[in-house]
């Protein structure tokens, strides 16, 4: 997907219009972004006199941005995150029950305990709102606030989420995938860092508030 100026004298957001880009075009290459998980996620690309055709262009000239947001809300909608999310409670459910890690019985701290009862709830909280997205697009509807309400909600808990399970794993939580020592075959000390992006990738947490705040409940945009 690409978005480009077709119009230099269109103000702001207009003027933009969505092309489907070959990524094996001449003229494109593209260098990978390692993050601090060491995965490379996401993408420098550059375009070196990359020629495109007209034919390429989704939606009318010059309303692409209207098209671009139309993806971001299918893309918030975040239907899959919330399986995950609850998939992921129900495996420290299964460890703390026997908290072994490298055939040693752990200590598990009482309050983490408390802390993923919270996360067992919100996990739900969180298939809930999946299902309202959901039943919106089974109608034809796009979701746009609702998407950013399931996006902001579930991306903010798996942070909680993964925090709560290093808590209760302790420090054999942060030993990375590989060693005997590491609780659940370190997938949560990648989970932890991974998370960090998740606020941010697809329109940061406070770009979904403020869609929330004046397409949700109607509240005057500030300059």
């Amino acid at each position: 997907m690409l978005l480009a100026r077709t119009d230099n004298d269109a103000p702001k957001h207009r003027g933009i219009s969505y092309f489907l880009l070959d990524m094996k075009a001449p003229g494109v290459s593209i260098s990978p972004l390692v993050n601090m998980a060491d995965v490379p996620s996401f993408n420098q690309v550059f375009f070196d006199n990359v020629r495109i055709r007209a034919s390429d262009m989704l939606g009318a000239q010059n309303q692409g941005w209207y098209v671009a947001t139309t993806s971001l809300d299918f893309e918030r909608s975040s239907i899959m995150s919330a399986t995950e999310l609850e998939m992921t409670v129900g495996q420290l459910a299964a460890f703390v029950r026997e908290p072994r890690v490298g055939g040693r019985l752990l200590d598990v701290y009482p309050a983490a305990r408390l802390e993923l009862v919270d996360r067992a709830v919100e996990s739900q909280i969180a298939v809930l709102l999946s299902y309202r997205v959901a039943s919106m697009q089974a109608r034809g509807l796009v979701p746009n606030y609702e998407a950013s309400m399931t996006k902001l909600y579930a991306t903010e808990l798996a942070q909680r989420i993964t925090r709560t399970g290093l808590r209760l794993m302790g420090p054999f939580g942060i030993v990375q995938e590989g060693s005997k020592w590491a609780a659940l075959q370190g997938r949560y000390a990648r989970m932890y860092l991974m998370s960090v992006a998740s606020t941010i990738a697809g329109g940061t947490s406070e770009v979904q508030r403020l869609i929330i705040a004046t397409r949700g409940v109607g509240l005057p945009r500030g300059d």
